[in-house]
């Protein structure tokens, strides 16, 4: 239904691929404060995974300064009674700290996965609350890559690096205390070089940062142009586009890469540009630590072996959270662009007096009804239509002209302009959406199966139904002798949209889908469009007995389909131009005598 009016909506019906690559970035700082609202709900596995890394950041610390004590008071006068002993008690720190470190670990993945859980299952609850028009602008492997790449992104930023933060802080405080608690000159040598690494961090994160939002919205991009040619495969095959469409992935791909390099180039220099101070750093401490020895005010060699080990485990986080730039960055970039789905705005949610639609008897009403997809540029115009209950609304008109708009109206899948659509004299902008959509019955001009058997596919339509209800509904549709004749008759599995079947079997599905929902206003858009004559013919004699008592409304390609309607609307440029049955259109031999004449003479010359 999306191929009605590509022309005059942005886009056509995929949208401009990369919709929010020149969208307002979000705040980082308010990026991070959303997703920790995420993370507090896990405030207890999150205490006992502090305690732990708390643990082990104290015992490493601790661990360190025996190793001066061992030098000093055990190794320098050959004691190994008390070095055996020393040596225990650094055994067993180490041991305490590797199990509060696998703790930890496992306790953060598991707050790490049970977050990008939650992130998904909003997601994913959220496009089944997003109207229409937004999937009609957004191309599907767009959001395939916010719900795939940009929540993997997260994933490895929880699972990893928030254990890693807290560490780090830690390790900084603990070290620092004990380093100014041995000596103040050597803590004051094992710092001079923080600023500088401060500074080259907060220069490469700014650089970084861009690079890798642009590289999000690159994978958008290519991930948008591969869903699009898979889908459309067989029509690049048949005009033998392939050269074409590699070039094309070849663009995006070189953009893709030309993003990606830039990001990585820039986040991976972090860490040798690190290794470099914290060299510069073990030989200042060396220096200096030296030359405190030489003029003798207390130096001994175990503070100075302590301090080279504590210069390490002070530099180590800020090299570390250094190196986990380029995870982070691409986690919060990835977080904003979740988040700017989730924020988008949704179907407007019914009135809290809006009317329960039960049984109907499918009194149909448009009143002076406008709309534009676009401002400005209009689709339909003060249409008035009105069709009693069991009668058959046929339109027809050239492509574009707005007749698959008005379908979309009738089930509020767009918001009308002005004007007011009524069933049974209910305003349906005053109407329950949901018991609207159940008292209508549609069966859309380009057929989707799911990815399940046949008979469930036809359940879809009322989810309670029996299998012989499913059966009658088929044989119905016509689709009963084809489904008997399958290996798995109705147990058959479809796979790829039903790929494994014909255009017109689809087709024969789809009607039996809507055949079993048994509504009470039944909608029929190019419904027979791919079905072959023969079938054609069965399946209108079908429809003719499920259309009675029902309101029902049609667009047919083919104009023989609907000389029985009571009323053909002729839609042009937004206009119904011309209504009345068959015999009075004919009879004015205007724009639908000579649409009729037209396909008479074209089918008779084939």
């Amino acid at each position: 239904m999306a191929n009605e009016n590509t022309r005059k909506r942005p886009g056509g019906p995929g949208g401009p691929r990369g919709m929010f690559a020149h969208g307002k970035p979000k705040n980082t700082g308010k990026t991070i404060l959303r997703l920790c609202g995420y993370l507090v709900r896990f405030w207890p596995l999150i205490l006992i995974s502090v305690i732990c890394i708390a643990l082990t950041t104290l015992g490493t610390v601790y661990a360190t300064s025996l190793i001066g004590v061992a030098i000093d008071k055990y190794i320098s006068v050959f004691d190994f009674t008390g070095l055996w002993r020393i040596c225990l008690e650094l055994l067993l720190i180490y041991l305490t700290a590797s199990f509060a470190t696998w703790l930890y670990s496992y306790l953060m993945l598991k707050v790490g996965q049970e977050t990008v859980a939650t992130l998904r299952r909003e997601i994913f609850e959220k496009f089944q609350r997003l109207p229409l028009k937004y999937f009609d602008k957004t191309t599907h492997g767009e959001l395939m890559s916010r719900v795939t790449n940009d929540v993997d992104n997260i994933s490895m930023c929880l699972n990893s690096s928030i254990s890693q933060i807290l560490q780090s802080i830690l390790t900084v405080i603990g070290t620092f205390a004990m380093m100014l608690y041995l000596s103040i000159p050597l803590t004051i040598a094992t710092i001079v070089t923080i600023p500088l690494m401060l500074l080259v961090t907060k220069w490469v994160t700014s650089h970084s940062r861009k690079y890798f939002k642009a590289k999000q919205e690159e994978l958008g991009k290519l991930n948008g142009h591969i869903e699009e040619i898979i889908s459309g495969q067989k029509v690049v095959k048949v005009f033998s586009r392939e050269e074409e469409e590699i070039h094309k992935f070849e663009k995006l791909n070189d953009a893709l890469l030309a993003k990606s390099v830039r990001a990585e180039v820039f986040s991976g220099s972090i860490g040798p540009i690190m290794t470099a101070i914290n060299n510069m750093t073990y030989a200042i401490v060396v220096a200096v630590g030296g030359i405190l020895m030489v003029i003798g005010n207390g130096m001994t060699l175990g503070i100075i072996s302590n301090f080279i080990i504590y210069s390490k485990q002070f530099a180590r986080p800020l090299t570390e959270l250094a190196n986990q730039v380029n995870t982070i960055l691409s986690a919060m970039a990835g977080a904003e662009r979740v988040f700017e789905v989730l924020d988008e705005e949704e179907e407007k949610p019914d009135a809290p007096d809006a009317y329960e639609m039960g049984e109907i008897e499918g009194d149909v009403e448009l009143k002076d009804v406008s709309f534009s997809y676009e401002k400005g540029h209009p689709i339909l115009k003060h249409i008035n239509l009105y069709a009693r209950p069991g009668q058959t609304i046929a339109f027809v008109g050239p492509t574009g002209a707005g007749k698959t708009t008005i379908i979309n109206l009738l089930t509020r899948f767009y918001d009308i302009d002005s004007g007011s659509i009524t069933i049974d004299g209910h305003d349906i902008y005053q109407t329950k959406r949901d018991s609207l959509r159940s008292a209508l019955s549609i069966v859309l001009q380009d057929t989707y199966l799911f990815t399940d058997s046949i008979k469930e596919n036809i359940r879809y339509g009322r989810l309670n139904a029996t299998d012989e209800e499913i059966k009658a509904a088929a044989k119905l549709a016509n689709a009963h002798e084809f489904i008997r004749r399958l290996p798995d008759g109705y147990d058959t599995m479809l796979t790829d949209g039903g790929g494994n079947l014909s255009q017109g079997q689809r087709q024969m599905i789809s009607i039996a889908r809507a055949i079993l929902a048994n509504p009470s206003v039944l909608i029929l858009d190019e419904a027979t469009s791919s079905v072959d004559t023969r079938t054609e013919v069965k399946i209108q004699e079908a429809m003719h007995n499920l259309m009675k008592g029902r309101t029902n409304f049609v667009i047919a390609h083919r104009l023989s389909t609907i000389k029985d309607a009571d009323l053909i609307a002729v839609v042009e440029h937004g206009e119904i131009i011309e209504r009345g049955n068959h015999e009075q259109l004919m009879a004015k031999k205007g724009f639908y005598y000579n649409l009729y004449t037209n396909q008479f003479d074209q089918n008779e010359a084939v």
